[in-house]
């Protein structure tokens, strides 16, 4: 069930919203926006006054009075419509287990709330007593987390896939595992290096440190998976300060489009022949093939050719993405 405003085509975007600091809005316009947050992206009250700068209170009048106007109603089949027809094509197209698509929108923050709040309706049921779950890191993962409802699992183990970046960000691996932990209740591991190694000799000496070997060990063991992927672009030269300008280019030479675990595939899914994957501090991609519930997480303009790699080989079995992209894997 969605909540959708009555706009001219249910469940979708007609153009980009302009941005709330950059224009003066009338009171129609924040009572739209305040209602829109609300219903279809997931926003909280203190989170919309914040953005549209009113108080929480007013938020909340707000909100109320829409849905009691008549502004706001529930439509069941109309704006998931879509969706649910990419979810089945691509559970067949790709052999996968589990789809979860939702509708896309140009507000990138925006579409992190709707995905997350996708993806935890998806991992919830799975999560147990003892349970195992592997996460890499990403935005969407941080937006799962929140989603989810607290649990007291003591006998279960959250487990980080990769190293992480040398700077502090809600996104970074380490961040992202111990919330999860704290909403689970349980132990936490995680990989204490960075995404990339100096040179491989590096790595090799890292990887047989005891603890380090035993972080690799629980990630080859996971139940669960929680991954993102990253296109390969300049970004990454912000986000990750081991990999430079003329590893981007040669990786882009070679036909890498992305990249899964810190490991960068191909168009085919192949890791591509680079001495970056030979310095890469994650667990091997394969080895999520054999992991029962492996779960991808990507939204976004852009993603859709690491996402279709991922997906051609064979890494998950389960994926939640945006309409955009579930359209552009299915042309």
């Amino acid at each position: 069930m969605s909540d959708r405003l009555n706009t001219r085509q249910p469940g979708t975007i007609t153009s980009q919203p302009e941005r709330i600091e950059d224009i003066a809005l009338g009171e129609a316009q924040i009572q739209a926006r305040a209602a829109w947050y609300y219903y279809i992206g997931g926003l909280t009250q203190q989170e919309i006054a914040d953005k549209l700068g009113i108080t929480r209170l007013r938020v909340n009048r707000i909100v109320g009075q829409a849905r009691a106007d008549g502004l706001v109603h529930v439509d069941i089949m109309i704006p998931l419509a879509n969706c649910v027809a990419y979810e089945e094509r691509l559970k067949e197209h790709y052999g996968l287990k589990e789809v979860s698509v939702v509708p896309a929108v140009d507000d990138y923050d925006m579409l992190l709330q709707i995905i997350g709040e996708a993806a935890s309706v998806m991992l919830q049921p799975k999560l147990r007593d003892g349970i195992k779950l592997g996460l890499s890191w990403g935005r969407s993962l941080s937006a799962v987390v929140k989603r989810l409802k607290p649990v007291r699992y003591a006998n279960s183990r959250v487990t980080g896939l990769m190293g992480g970046m040398t700077r502090g960000s809600a996104a970074n691996t380490f961040e992202v595992c111990s919330e999860f932990a704290r909403v689970m209740g349980s132990e936490c591991s995680y990989v204490c290096a960075p995404i990339f190694c100096p040179s491989e000799s590096s790595r090799e000496t890292l990887i047989s440190h005891l603890g380090i070997a035993d972080v690799f060990k629980h990630a080859a063991n996971c139940d669960v998976a929680v991954v993102e992927c990253g296109k390969l672009t300049s970004k990454l030269l912000v986000n990750c300060r081991d990999i430079d300008y003329s590893a981007v280019m040669e990786l882009h030479a070679l036909g890498a489009v992305g990249g899964l675990l810190g490991t960068f595939l191909d168009a085919k899914g192949a890791v591509v022949d680079h001495p970056m994957n030979r310095k890469v501090m994650a667990m091997d991609p394969a080895l999520l093939r054999a992991v029962p519930h492996s779960i991808l997480i990507a939204g976004g303009r852009g993603k859709s050719e690491i996402v279709r790699a991922v997906l051609n080989g064979g890494y998950v079995n389960s994926l939640v993405t945006d309409a955009s992209i579930a359209e552009a894997l299915l042309a």
